[in-house]
């Protein structure tokens, strides 16, 4: 690649020929709003694993760790943006450009760890969906091969421009569901201010910070902002948009989990639900599973998506082995959730260890954003560059004092 004209006048020729299993027709994406890949990936980060985090947040501290997720926007915005930068300038993915930038075997690395993290993820967001239909009363043996089926049955269902229609809507779903339950519990008067020293303290911090940015995010941003031919400035003002509009779900979801207490953290199967039922009522109670739901539903398409960029680019992998990489990757973590009865402490510790599967695509971003021959004067610099890296250092920091703390 010679530099951002020429990525930025054709589309790579590797997703020309991939999309969820083709993606040839990119073109076809609707035109009104091309800040879609923003809006969802930022939603999307609002998923099954981050409610799970912020629930378990408010049910043991409730509103005082409020102002950490305020402080979150700031690494959730400056991350993402540059992952929208980089696919709006250079026409490609993070998974292609590592593999043209670098070394095979640094792409692989890369592809390792963002496949590594996926399969954390996906056992994230399935354990949601277990712990969301449980509330209705529906086993996870039967709600997980259900879910997997749906889950697969869209992501290879047709073009990107379809399935992003699909997801837009289901968006609005987790956004009106916990609004709904917020308004039916109301603001309380509980301190928003509080510092601690106990390990658990510092392990809700770290798992935070692990379900503000994921490694597949970066991956999904880049590759549907090149796909939709979205403009830099449209994708920063949808990033900016959507990192606030997430951090404020978030609180939210602290302020539900505020009257659950703090047994939530540790209930299993029907414990769960009479936990959850005996703090927020029943139909609360089953609002916040139906976008319990509708969040890891979300999730785990995006996610899928951000595989079948991430991985395929990085790999030069063929376009119809995307369907493996989403088998491979999503399967064995249907079973996880089956095995494991504590899902909440399983999802804050898959949480924690986020913050360090993020480090590679991490620098792999910082440096492909920040290099001019792929960016050219959109290349990150000065304060952009600087609050792009330190975003990045202070969500690393905040999972290395935690596991020290905590050990």
């Amino acid at each position: 690649m010679d530099g951002p004209a020429q990525a930025s006048g054709s589309p790579p020729s590797t997703r020309d020929k991939l999309s969820i299993p083709a993606i040839s027709n990119h073109l076809r994406a609707p035109r009104r709003w091309r800040g879609g890949p923003a809006w969802l990936v930022m939603i999307a980060d609002v998923d099954a694993a981050s409610i799970l985090t912020a629930l378990a947040t408010g049910a043991s501290y409730r509103y005082e760790l409020i102002w950490f997720l305020v402080v979150l926007t700031v690494p959730l915005f400056f991350v993402q943006e540059a992952s929208g930068r980089l696919g709006a300038v250079a026409g490609k993915g993070l998974g292609q450009l590592a593999r043209e930038r670098y070394s095979p075997r640094l792409a692989s690395t890369a592809a390792i760890s963002m496949a590594v993290g996926d399969v954390a993820t996906y056992i994230a967001e399935y354990a949601g969906i277990a712990l969301g239909l449980s509330l209705f009363g529906v086993p996870p043996v039967v709600s997980l091969p259900i879910a997997f089926l749906a889950h697969i049955g869209l992501v290879v269902r047709g073009p990107y421009a379809w399935v992003e229609r699909v997801l837009i809507g289901v968006s609005a779903g987790v956004v009106i569901s916990l609004a709904a339950v917020a308004l039916h519990r109301g603001l309380l008067p509980y301190p928003l201010l509080a510092a601690s020293v106990s390990p658990s303290y510092f392990l809700l911090l770290a798992a935070n910070a692990g379900a503000v940015v994921m490694p597949f995010m970066l991956y999904f941003q880049s590759s549907a902002t090149a796909t939709k031919r979205t403009s830099v400035a449209i994708s920063r003002q949808s990033t900016l948009l959507g990192a606030i509009v997430s951090e404020l779900l978030m609180v939210v979801v602290v302020m539900i989990g505020a009257d659950v207490g703090g047994a939530f953290t540790f209930a299993t199967g029907a414990g769960f639900s009479r936990t959850l039922t005996a703090g927020l009522g029943q139909y609360a109670t089953y609002a916040l599973g139906a976008g319990l739901v509708a969040a890891a539903f979300l999730a785990l398409v995006v996610i899928s998506l951000g595989s079948a960029w991430g991985v395929t680019e990085a790999l030069a992998l063929p376009p119809k082995s995307v369907r493996w990489i989403y088998a491979a990757e999503s399967l064995p973590a249907v079973f996880v959730p089956l095995l494991f009865p504590q899902l909440v402490t399983l999802v804050l510790a898959l949480m924690v260890a986020m913050v360090f599967l993020l480090i590679v695509p991490g620098v792999f971003l910082g440096r492909l954003a920040s290099d001019p021959r792929v960016m050219g004067s959109e290349a990150l610099r000065g304060f952009s560059r600087g609050a792009y890296w330190a975003s990045l250092g202070f969500v690393v920091a905040v999972g290395f004092v935690a596991v020290a703390f905590y050990l």
